[in-house]
């Protein structure tokens, strides 16, 4: 079975600047992680392979040090890497990063899973795994809280959350998974993993070796445009209620009114 598992880096949320004129994040000097949802996606793929063997790919679009994730997620048991990196991907919103991974995906060859996180926190659009399951077409379960093995191994049996529950799906290979934080807790790197990370060669495939037309990536590619952004401010504010329990009531309610709240 091949297996492709797609990660990003990410911002590490405890050590985020802000340019509070420009209202922009300040990247120079952040350490960049593993996007959290994306571990999860990683330990289903790894799963799957230990049951149904094969191997395990992990994906990802960005700049050369992107190659540091790939070797974190090598150290975990994923088989091989390989990173899309080139400058023409730079300012790609959903629809072209989910081309230019379509695009590496399909220089693999024949894929029978592709695994992605639920979303990445510094995006929150959930957008990319069913994208990349249209450009794919094959069929996808989002919000996967559990997974099952059916049929010998020609299929899943999943619990996809959703706001009223869960609902239960059965799907066949090849199919695209986005995986919550439930569906697993995710292996801890080993010694012999991190030595054989720390070893490996990852390549770096440029928009010519994917095959990508120039019209659909970067910023060309990306109809979504970012017009302006500001971080809004919190002020904390308190006031204590004195006087009858009815008297509290009638001075909260009027706040409340007042605050157009009701």
């Amino acid at each position: 079975m091949n297996i492709v598992v797609c990660i990003k880096q990410v911002p590490d949320a405890a050590s985020v600047k802000w340019d509070h004129e420009k209202g922009t994040l300040l990247r120079d000097g952040v350490q960049s992680v593993i996007n959290p949802f994306d571990y999860n996606a990683i330990e289903a793929a790894l799963s799957l392979r230990d049951e149904l063997g094969g191997k395990v790919t992990a994906l990802t679009m960005g700049p050369p040090q992107a190659q540091e994730a790939l070797r974190e997620a090598m150290s975990m048991g994923v088989d091989d890497g390989v990173v899309v990196s080139d400058r023409a991907f730079a300012g790609a919103d959903t629809l072209a990063t989910t081309y230019t991974l379509a695009q590496a995906i399909k220089k693999m060859g024949q894929v029978d899973a592709v695994l992605c996180g639920k979303q990445a926190i510094d995006g929150d659009t959930a957008q990319v795994g069913p994208g990349l399951a249209v450009r794919l077409d094959i069929p996808c379960v989002t919000c996967v809280g559990d997974m099952e093995i059916i049929d010998g191994g020609k299929g899943l049996r999943l619990k996809r959350m959703c706001e009223q529950g869960y609902d239960v799906v059965e799907v066949g290979f090849p199919v695209l998974l986005t995986t919550l934080a439930s569906l697993n807790t995710p292996r801890v790197p080993s010694l012999k993993g991190k030595m054989r990370a720390k070893k490996a060669e990852i390549p770096l495939w440029s928009a010519a070796d994917i095959g990508a037309k120039e019209e659909k990536i970067g910023l060309k590619g990306s109809p979504t445009k970012v017009f302006s952004t500001h971080i809004p401010k919190f002020e904390a504010r308190r006031e204590m209620l004195q006087g009858t329990v009815e008297e509290q009531v009638d001075f909260l309610v009027q706040k409340l009114k007042e605050a157009g709240i009701i």
